[in-house]
């Protein structure tokens, strides 16, 4: 697949050599030589130096054969423009932006770009290992909106309803499992301490159920 992510930052330079690794075809394209020094020696993907909003700068990258672009630089105007115009003008079917300003996030997803936003996410991250430890966090869709929990039945729980963990619209038990044994939520299955349920949540979701367990 040929890539192309934009800016040599820290981010940048993982990315590239992450995706290089995987025997992609990468182009990093970055305004100042030296960010090039980000990526690891044996990057032997393609670097272009220059304006990325320049035509003949993004013709050198490759943009015409391009099958995904990434904007990760540190500027979230420059990251939106670039990805609106790699989208509606060159018509590359994945674009993803970097948000480092969780202020910018609303004007990244009014253009309906896919988002990234390290800081919201690892705030969030942060915030739950921070927290209550019978509740954690496996798996993070989008930037934290939805996110799969893992539950450890508390013991005030023995004998209560799968289906009372639920909660409509925020959180919904996804599997069960007990003594090794994963199963699908059916509403006959009474809980017994130390199964293990995973569940579908909003944050709000979680903080809810969080409350309704310490309450027992």
């Amino acid at each position: 697949m040929n890539i192309i992510v934009v800016g040599c930052g820290r981010v940048g330079a993982e990315l590239a050599y992450r995706l290089y690794k995987r025997k992609h075809r990468v182009t990093v394209i970055d305004q100042v030589a030296s960010a090039f020094d980000n990526l690891p020696p044996d990057f032997h993907g393609h670097t272009v130096e220059g304006e990325v909003l320049y035509q003949d700068v993004l013709s050198r990258a490759g943009i015409e054969q391009t099958d995904s672009l990434a904007a990760v630089t540190n500027s979230d105007a420059l990251n939106a423009v670039v990805a609106h115009v790699a989208r509606t003008v060159y018509h590359i079917p994945n674009v993803v932006v970097r948000n480092y300003d969780p202020h910018w996030r609303i004007w990244h997803e009014a253009f309906g770009l896919q988002v990234v936003s390290s800081a919201s996410w690892g705030a969030q991250r942060m915030e739950e290992l921070l927290s209550d430890a019978e509740i954690h966090s496996v798996f993070s869709a989008g930037n934290g909106e939805v996110a799969v929990y893992e539950l450890v039945v508390p013991d005030a729980w023995q004998g209560r309803s799968l289906q009372d963990l639920n909660t409509p619209d925020q959180c919904l038990v996804v599997a069960l499992s007990r003594s090794g044994r994963a199963m699908l939520p059916s509403p006959e299955i009474q809980l017994e301490a130390c199964d293990i349920v995973h569940l579908s949540a909003t944050p709000q979701g979680i903080a809810a159920l969080q409350a309704r367990l310490k309450e027992g």
